[in-house]
């Protein structure tokens, strides 16, 4: 099914444009990435198919069918609502009736409790509601009566994201997912189930994200949005970069050619007379066509910067039976660890084990409670964290970097001012001039990060660097950081970012343990895949072995139980029919091989259906007992 044509969209701020004459085309089941840099119109082209803005110029095409549900990332909440009222905002009866029985169950009132069954019940609402638990659930959302003003930035993405799914999982028969940044303020875990879900889901996306694993594993192709123009990549991330390569590589050869042959016409314009024949009009106007591919910039974000670092003396940092907690919560249990020149460690762990705090305790910003924190008198901390820049917006970008140093040392001597610094990090001369007021928050971030770095410290801690990040800015910062000589922690979720830098883990268990694991994120990811098949090869293998208990005889059977039994008996009669109808129409006559390729897929899915409700039928068969 064809959901959206756009032909020559052109958008511009001013006399800024952002994009020019684009066309594109999406269609059922498209799973897109948009990469570029922040500022080029990427959110802007979003908020134009969600009709949240317009274009200057161009045709856009939606099909009347089709619903577009956009997800920003700043999250439009209403704050002094609950976030049961921001995430059930449609007037339904099946959304209200969840609305109903999720605030019985919170506020734990048997009257309501009784009530909002029976209206489930009526409505069929099981269904839905059990997919609604496991987002909310996945996504760490709970207290639901709780005022949105009351929660943090990182709490309210996420009621807004388990809003978004929640909406397109309800009454959409084809719906548009535009997403921006989602897998900011989520931890690795939230990631990959949101990687699994969308995969799961029949849906149709397109994706803003500097989270190259996530777009690898959700969408299968890339569009690239580059001075004003619109690439488009099948395949994944490093095929994209392969592509772009060999784009640059085409582009620099006829921007040689064009150089070479503007030299010769330029000498040749030079010497015409007045008076123009058609012919030297032709080849005037061919010349102006030269000389704009001759002007030609390549913009490249592989950057190599070999540092000069403040000198790391034999000391770095040394943690002693450093003990921290908060009440009854532990945060550090007896910490032991030497910190050596060079070392690349990431930090990794549930939101609330402690990360922050160890961080802040690791540079004597927080005391311990116990324990000895020794740092070398050579040791310069740079902190970018993710609070952001704290500075006079009146100020001009380069007048701020300035007023940290004039130039930057290298290491095989030499300087390389504040201006070439920035334009390293994609502030090109005319940005420079801008007012930090001006920036936008992802340049703001971008000028933080780089205000850290410059600098020159030789203790370095990222805390969550990539978040509002562009990927040529990543690339960017990968490649300074590659070169890195002193240490380096970082904090984040984002896998690619972690695998490609660090080279060790501090895992963050809970309950004060923190486990030292020798290797990076994807090594860890699957050492704790394989020891998960193991336990349930050995839990298996004790079923098998082992009778299996009888249930107390004082374990009540809750009244929903009963209902969902009852129900789910005849939802597997259901579906088992389903199942030989299809089964007899798949073995009887001739049919169209799209007709053939449905019915396929829809037995491949009753199956998976089938088997889930049985195992819960056998689950609840045993509590009736």
């Amino acid at each position: 099914m064809h959901y959206i044509s756009a032909e020559e969209l052109t958008k511009s701020y001013g006399i800024q444009p952002l994009f020019q004459n684009i066309s594109f085309n999406i269609e059922e089941g498209d799973k897109i990435a948009i990469v570029a840099r922040n500022g080029t119109g990427k959110s802007t082209l979003m908020k134009i198919l969600a009709n949240k803005e317009t274009a200057d110029e161009g045709k856009l095409w939606i099909n009347k069918e089709v619903d577009v549900v956009l997800f920003e990332q700043e999250p439009d909440l209403i704050e002094e609502n609950t976030i049961a009222d921001n995430i059930f905002f449609y007037n339904n009866p099946v959304i209200n009736a969840i609305k109903e029985y999720e605030s019985a169950i919170e506020k734990n009132n048997s009257e309501n409790i009784a009530r909002s069954l029976l209206k489930m019940d009526e409505l069929d609402a099981w269904n839905f509601e059990s997919k609604v638990k496991q987002i909310l659930g996945r996504l760490n959302v709970h207290h639901l009566q709780q005022t949105v003003s009351t929660l943090s930035g990182g709490q309210k993405k996420r009621v807004a994201l388990a809003r978004t799914l929640i909406d397109i999982g309800f009454e959409h028969k084809h719906v548009l997912l535009l997403m921006d940044e989602p897998t900011n303020h989520l931890d690795v875990e939230m990631v990959e189930w949101l990687e699994h879900y969308l995969n799961k889901e029949n849906i149709t996306l397109m994706l803003v994200s500097h989270d190259r694993y996530f777009m690898d594993n959700v969408c299968n192709e890339i569009w690239e949005m580059e001075d004003g123009k619109l690439y488009f990549h099948k395949g994944d991330y490093e095929n994209y970069l392969e592509k772009k390569a060999a784009r640059i590589e085409s582009t620099a050869a006829t921007i040689d050619k064009a150089r070479n042959l503007y030299r010769r016409e330029l000498e040749w314009m030079r010497k015409q007379p007045k008076a123009r024949t058609t012919k030297s009009k032709s080849r005037q106007d061919a010349f102006y066509d030269i000389e704009r591919t001759a002007g030609m910039r390549i913009e490249d974000a592989q950057v190599q910067l070999q540092m000069k670092m403040n000198r790391l003396g034999g000391k770095v940092v040394e943690m002693k039976k450093v003990n921290k907690n908060f009440g009854n919560k532990k945060i550090l249990q007896g910490f032991d660890y030497t910190f050596k020149k060079g070392e690349r460690i990431g930090i990794i762990g549930k939101n609330g084990t402690g990360k922050s705090t160890f961080i802040n305790i690791l540079q004597g910003n927080e005391p311990a409670d116990s324990g000895k924190i020794n740092i070398g008198d050579t040791v310069i901390f740079g902190n970018y964290s993710q609070a952001g820049l704290e500075i006079k917006e009146n100020l001009r970008v380069i007048e701020f970097v300035k007023n940290i140093a004039e130039n930057f040392p290298l290491a095989k001597g030499g300087m390389i001012s504040a201006a070439q610094f920035l334009q390293l990090f994609l502030f090109d001369p005319e940005k420079q001039y801008s007012y930090i007021a001006s920036l936008s928050g992802g340049e703001k971030r971008r000028l933080h990060l780089l205000s850290i770095l410059f600098r020159n410290p030789n203790f370095l801690i990222l805390d969550e660097p990539t978040n509002d990040l562009d990927l040529p800015t990543l690339q960017v910062l990968e490649n300074f950081l590659s070169e890195f000589p002193g240490c380096l922690i970082i904090v984040s979720h984002d896998r690619y970012f972690m695998d490609k830098l660090v080279d060790h883990l501090f895992v963050f268990e809970g309950e004060g343990i923190i486990r030292d694991f020798p290797g990076n994120y994807t090594q860890y990811r699957l050492e704790q895949k394989a020891d998960k098949e193991v336990e349930n090869a050995t839990t298996e293998k004790t079923i098998k072995t082992e009778p299996i208990p009888k249930k107390s005889a004082d374990k009540r059977v809750s009244f929903k139980d009963k209902r969902e039994f009852e129900l789910l008996a005849k939802e597997i009669e259901t579906l088992t029919a389903e199942k030989q109808n299809i089964t007899t129409q798949l073995n009887g006559a001739s049919l169209p091989f799209e007709e053939l390729r449905k019915l396929s897929e829809r037995i491949a899915e009753l199956t998976e259906i089938l088997d889930e409700k049985e195992l819960r039928w056998l689950e609840l068969s045993e509590l009736m007992e």
